[in-house]
């Protein structure tokens, strides 16, 4: 037994170790100009010439190492393991918005799997650590530089993009962003009330971010590359036949009642947050975002004479923004999502469901001249797509800014599949009954 562990000791063995388990990730990532790497950790095991642990003193004796040195060892190694596990394997978010419930709650953490899908390599390497975009304690400092931007590069994953999946990706809308109202779409804001307008309101206060500096969605993926997605009274339909039931999938209520408000406290029992319990006491009329399964339950209430699905008033602006689709959030489509490789004829109708694609993400020069249409100054009547695209919607439907809104997530914007929930928070209540126990290490579905 001594043997074995002298063997495992012996400085031979633990470079070769090393060093195939090096050569296993370079050829993963691909670039092998990182095999110079091999040369550093044969130093460091074999001929020592260089000390590349320069805060240490290189003769100090066994057993004199000070704590400082402990320290800096210790911490050097945490944070270049939590990044590469960070980078390549998992990482950690939190749930902000009500737009997944109830699949996911607000309050929920959970883990994001990178290989699920195979990790993104970053278009913007230098970069601050462990944090997104912007410094830690800053609301407007970057925690990047441009100086070096990386094109597209996924390495190899566990599988693709499913339908049903629960993905995070970068908000393909995200890419300028208004610093007075960082939550807002800036698209959007520009329909409402003009490009004009907003630049005149906010002017030095628009910045750009790179994509993989986006902020960080998370939805439900209803719709692969080359599916047809139809939405219908609220109902989705993929390929023409309905979508695969979601458990605890929700729309917004109006539940009457015979004049009072419903109490809290059976309210907390069917597990409805506080900001979804709208009351309005002229018309004796909840307003909640509930599934059909918690529907059923108020109904039972003696209190309650109706639960009623809300209507939609009006039509939504809602993707693709054009005249010739006059769709709303219930009642979408048909669309045909994009693939890569495949080729459509292009025309004047059908332009705004792929100028971003064309224009943006996959960057190109595109104009329209005399109602003819230009892709890098030739005459173009056919696109053939570059990359894979995907429609994301939140399983609240009535209360999600998804795909309906803002259009396709392309392929290169996906950073992984949610994997499990490790802790679980109710921000409406104290602790310890705060903690949601049953979600604690919950796979995600």
């Amino acid at each position: 037994m001594q043997s074995f562990f002298a063997f495992l000791k012996n400085k031979y063995f633990k470079f070769g170790l090393t060093a195939v388990f090096y050569l296993l990730w370079v050829i993963w990532v691909g670039n092998y100009f990182l095999l110079l790497g091999l040369g550093i950790i044969f130093d460091q095991y074999i001929t020592k010439k260089v000390n590349w642990t320069f805060w240490k003193k290189r003769n100090v004796k066994k057993g004199e190492r000070s704590a400082t040195a402990e320290w800096v060892d210790a911490l050097i190694f945490a944070a270049i393991a939590a990044t590469f596990i960070r980078m390549f394997f998992i990482e950690a978010y939190t749930i902000p918005t009500s737009s997944m419930e109830k699949s996911l709650l607000v309050g929920d953490f959970l883990f994001v799997s990178k290989v699920a899908y195979g990790p993104k390599m970053p278009n913007t390497p230098i970069a601050f650590p462990f944090v997104h975009h912007t410094m830690p304690f800053a609301t407007e400092t970057r925690s990047f530089v441009e100086w070096i931007q990386w094109p597209y590069k996924r390495l190899a994953g566990l599988g693709e993009v499913k339908r049903n999946d629960v993905v995070v990706f970068n908000f393909p809308a995200g890419d300028t962003v208004l610093l007075d109202n960082p939550t807002a779409d800036y698209y959007q804001e520009c329909r409402y009330i003009g490009r004009e307008a907003i630049w005149d309101r906010f002017g030095t206060r628009i910045i750009h971010r790179p994509m993989d500096k986006c902020e960080n969605y998370i939805k439900r993926c209803v719709a692969v590359s080359g599916d047809s997605l139809q939405v219908k009274q609220g109902q989705v339909f993929i390929n023409g036949k309905p979508q695969e039931g979601i458990p605890g999938i929700q729309f917004l209520y109006t539940v009457k009642t015979q004049g009072s408000k419903i109490n809290d406290i059976r309210l907390d029992e069917l597990e409805i947050p506080q900001e979804s319990r709208g009351f309005d006491p002229s018309r004796s009329e909840h307003t909640m975002f509930l599934s059909a399964e918690t529907a059923q339950e108020l109904r039972k209430l003696p209190i309650v004479i109706s639960v009623e699905r809300y209507k939609e008033q009006g039509n939504s602006i809602v993707f693709p923004f054009s005249k010739n689709y006059p769709w709303t959030k219930d009642n979408y489509g048909p669309l045909w999502i994009p693939k890569k490789g495949v080729t459509i004829d292009l025309n004047l109708k059908n332009l705004p469901i792929y100028e971003r694609i064309i224009g943006h993400y996959e960057a190109n020069k595109l104009e329209v001249k005399d109602s003819s249409i230009f892709i890098n100054g030739t005459l173009a009547t056919s696109y053939t797509f570059k990359m894979d695209y995907f429609f994301m919607m939140g399983d609240n439907r009535d209360n999600s800014a998804d795909s309906r809104f803002w259009g396709f997530v392309p392929e290169d914007h996906v950073v992984g599949k949610g994997s499990f929930i490790w802790l679980s928070l109710n921000k409406d209540k104290s602790f310890p009954s705060n903690i949601r126990w049953s979600r604690m290490f919950s796979v995600i579905r």
